[in-house]
């Protein structure tokens, strides 16, 4: 089924209903990982929804063609009208970036009518719009205001429940001669751990992943499990992908792994498109879009733009260049979360089976224009 874009202008939603998007940051490092007054398991069932809010931003300076006002319409070439590549293109499910590379180098603004959005694909025009008030803002967990929602969030216990809920998955793969780490490990570590820390039976984890429970119970945050599953799918298919990666994050310090964590969020983000709304004018690469359009912002292609990125299309955990749009830069549970799944999916796969590897031939395959990631990733638990 193919993945339709959001028509909510401003709006990211869950990925079971339109497009997803997680949200992150540093801020939080500061805050109190022990027990805090009030805090426990049930203690996200005081997190409120996020509200909308936006600021201004700095922009990345990229490269900028000189076009006619997109008023009037998408740019016409000298020489007569070239056609730019839609990201919806049927192409683009199995390989979208060389669509994305075209669009950032000859149409960094044009008008798609599949999207029926102006489309912006450079970093520098995709970090303005997730963040310039200009820009009508939906909700993205770690955008400044997940920090006045989110209060009375026990980290410790975060930790401990992603901790837990990985070991006891890696535990389970360990004495197969196969498995596929998508169907059998990313798919149910999110909702494990959302699961643990709102007290609910294990036996109704699945319900937070279909249905709207963790959504109503932990806010617009803590319902964002399937980006969170797609996000993980693409950090262990990175980390596995290169047998001198593998040994190097197996048993790494936190703080490689959170730099590799980032840089897969970066080459491989889980949501490809967001849709924003223009409040008035605004110049952008390409010329100016006008107030009170629908623009998708191409969160893949700006990943990958190398006015911002040395060797973009290279996992490098170690660039000394790094940077992610899949996050905002405040506090949120949903974020820290993610992060502490990251690691510890890391820590305990390798504990449990020490000889983990792709199985022979297997090479993972992401898809989706939407959201984006392997739909298995298949593994030999035992070398």
């Amino acid at each position: 089924m193919r993945d339709e874009p959001s028509r909510e202008a401003g709006g990211w939603g869950d990925p079971d209903r339109e497009v997803g998007h997680l949200g992150g940051s540093k801020r939080g490092a500061g805050r109190r990982e022990g027990p805090a007054p009030g805090a426990g398991r049930g203690s996200w069932r005081r997190l409120p929804a996020m509200t909308s809010a936006g600021r201004a931003a700095g922009v990345v300076p990229g490269r900028v063609r000189a076009v006619a006002d997109p008023a009037a319409g998408p740019p016409v070439p000298p020489g007569g009208r070239t056609v730019a590549p839609s990201p919806l293109d049927a192409d683009a499910a199995l390989d979208p970036h060389p669509v994305h590379r075209r669009l950032r180098e000859e149409f960094p603004l044009t008008f798609d009518p599949l999207l029926r959005a102006w489309v912006l694909s450079r970093y520098a025009d995709v970090a303005t719009a997730l963040t310039d008030p200009r820009f009508s803002h939906g909700h993205r967990p770690g955008d400044p205001e997940c920090a006045r929602a989110h209060v009375d969030v026990d980290l410790a216990e975060l930790r401990a429940v992603a901790e837990r809920t990985a070991h006891v998955l890696a535990r389970r793969l360990a004495g197969r001669p196969r498995a596929d780490l998508v169907a059998d490990f990313c798919h149910w570590l999110p909702a494990g751990t959302v699961a643990a820390a709102l007290g609910v039976p294990y036996r109704d984890m699945m319900r937070l992943v279909r249905g709207r429970a963790a959504a109503a119970l932990a806010g617009e945050c803590g319902g964002q499990i399937a980006v969170r599953e797609k996000a993980l799918a693409s950090f262990l298919g990175n980390v596995l992908a290169d047998p001198d990666r593998t040994a190097a994050l197996r048993d790494a310090p936190r703080a490689l792994v959170a730099r590799a964590w980032t840089e897969s969020l970066r080459r491989d983000p889980p949501v490809q498109i967001a849709v924003r709304r223009t409040r008035e004018d605004v110049p952008v690469s390409g010329g100016i879009l006008p107030g009170g359009s629908s623009v998708a912002l191409l969160i893949g292609s700006a990943g990958r733009d190398p006015e911002r990125f040395r060797e973009p299309d290279r996992f490098d955990p170690l660039r000394d260049d790094p940077g992610q749009l899949t996050y905002g830069p405040g506090f949120c549970p949903a974020v820290i979360l993610a992060g502490f799944e990251a690691e510890y999916a890391v820590r305990a796969l390798f504990e449990a089976m020490p000889r983990l590897r792709p199985a022979d031939g297997f090479r993972p395959e992401p898809t989706g224009l939407i959201t984006r990631a392997p739909r298995t990733l298949m593994v030999l638990p035992n070398g």
